[in-house]
């Protein structure tokens, strides 16, 4: 049974790819994990993955996670000297999906994004010399292809290194991919590129909110202050997780890089929009002309120093409001091609995601992890 090094396991993206893995594969799973030992590792792999399964499927499954502490922004990413020697002994491929998503800070995405994926890199290296690396795959993001207006973009014309960047997310994400590049020249390398991944088509479950929030925001507007016709690039992210799992796990990828996105399929706000119409009996208009206005209030909250919803919210739309409305879309043929399936269109499924996220109050329902009978603990606390 091969061992496969995974960051961001307990992301909510991760959870997604860790879930697929563990039904397609039979690999061993040596997750990164922020805990302080085994027992927290096991009570945060829990957290992130009960949306996709029940205790007992959970307990079912545990051992085949190795379970590794340590942090992205930590000397050797902050493992043990036996962790570390584990890993580059045991590792066939490293799959980097760990992030700072926090789009506002220059400091967290350099620390994370940019410190952390040298040090994953650094890992990479040593693993390829001791015994060879099968693949290195990095979950990237559509943000690295910079700002952009009324376009379908192709993978291969991404990356402009003179086009400006939206935030330092984008920035560092993209200078992420270049180092992968520049360092581990002669390891396969796959780069998977999500846009905006909003809900579950399967379920109105989420554990992520914040995307949702401004979603449901908009959503609930009697007017909405930009143009309706725009198509915005959301994509559910249970394909999202099955292209990153299956591709990675390939032997021959077909390409090097994939847009995980809705593409050229992406629907308009405006047909957003009908479907919570349909759900909520609310008819929204949209007024163009409102754009800018709204964009500068927007703004204005976000950097009022006082904290409350109306400050998030600003925050919120401070950051995602470009993402929505430059009209712009990912192709996707290369990863809709290889896996045979598209993506589920997001106003298939946006009615149940609104009324679950506002359900919950923008907060997940965890529920505590049921103890394993007491003679099993000793193999599981080990």
């Amino acid at each position: 049974m091969s061992t496969m090094f995974i960051t961001g396991a307990t992301g909510f993206l991760g959870s997604y790819v860790c879930e697929v893995l563990l039904r397609e594969t039979d690999h061993q799973l040596a997750v990164l994990t922020r805990a302080k030992n085994r027992e927290e590792g096991v009570a945060k792999l829990w957290k992130s993955l009960q949306m996709h399964m029940d205790a007992e499927r959970f307990w079912s499954v545990i051992d085949r996670f190795e379970i590794i502490t340590g942090d992205l922004t930590g000397d050797k990413l902050g493992m043990s000297d036996d962790d570390y020697e584990y890993v580059t002994k045991n590792a066939e491929s490293v799959l980097h999906i760990a992030a700072s998503l926090n789009r506002k800070s220059a400091k967290a995405c350099l620390n994370n994004n940019l410190r952390g994926t040298l040090s994953v890199i650094k890992l990479a290296k040593a693993i390829d010399e001791d015994h060879g690396l099968r693949r290195f795959s990095h979950v990237s993001t559509v943000a690295v292809c910079g700002h952009r207006d009324r376009e379908v973009v192709l993978e291969d014309e991404s990356i402009d290194w003179n086009r400006s960047d939206y935030d330092p997310y984008g920035r560092t994400k993209k200078f992420c991919e270049h180092m992968v590049r520049e360092l581990l020249p002669d390891v396969q390398k796959t780069f998977f590129r999500p846009s905006i991944v909003m809900g579950d088509s399967r379920m109105p479950e989420t554990t992520q909110f914040d995307m949702v929030r401004a979603f449901c925001t908009l959503a609930d507007l009697p007017v909405v202050p930009f143009d309706g016709n725009v198509r915005v690039d959301i994509v559910n992210a249970n394909w999202v997780g099955h292209a990153i799992a299956t591709l990675h796990v390939k032997d021959k990828p077909d390409h090097m890089i994939y847009h995980l996105s809705s593409g050229t399929m992406s629907r308009t706000a405006k047909e957003v929009a009908r479907a919570i119409g349909r759900a909520t009996g609310r008819n929204a208009r949209f007024v163009p002309q409102l754009e800018g206005p709204f964009a500068s209030a927007m703004n204005g909250l976000a950097g009022m120093r006082a904290k409350n919803t109306l400050t998030l919210v600003g925050s919120l739309f401070k950051v995602f409001l470009p993402y929505i409305t430059y009209d712009t879309v990912f192709d996707n043929t290369r990863a809709v091609t290889e896996l045979g399936v598209a993506p589920t269109p997001f106003p298939e499924y946006c009615t149940d995601l609104h009324r679950f996220a506002k359900g919950v109050g923008y907060k997940y329902p965890y529920k505590p992890l049921p103890k394993k009978p007491a003679s099993a603990q000793k193999e599981i606390y080990a």
